[in-house]
């Protein structure tokens, strides 16, 4: 799993298919869905890369992407955001909303 932040964010997710979590350390359900990324980070390997962006420490980032609450996932192709998903869900469901992503 990729650790961004401002330094690194735009090369990192320039090419391919990166999921971002805007997360931070004091956030429930932040923690909740840190360890479904992690199954789906090996799932996912060659179709896509998984992210995790602290937004306490790279506020100009999150800022930048509109994000509002947190956990917040922004599927970015190419370096475009292609779809946002907020708050936490079971894996199936955000595997669901994720292979949508990457089809479109």
């Amino acid at each position: 799993m990729l650790k961004l932040d401002g330094g690194n964010f735009d090369q990192e997710i320039a090419n391919g298919a990166v999921l971002v979590d805007f997360w931070a350390e004091w956030c429930g359900p932040c923690r909740m869905i840190a360890p479904v990324l992690e199954e789906l980070d090996g799932e996912y390997e060659g179709k896509m890369r998984i992210g995790k962006l602290n937004v306490d420490h790279n506020q100009a980032v999150a800022v930048k992407f509109g994000v509002m609450s947190i956990p917040t996932l922004i599927l970015f192709k190419d370096g475009q955001p292609n779809q946002r998903i907020v708050g936490y869900m079971p894996k199936k469901e955000l595997k669901a909303k994720i292979d949508k992503g990457l089809e479109g």
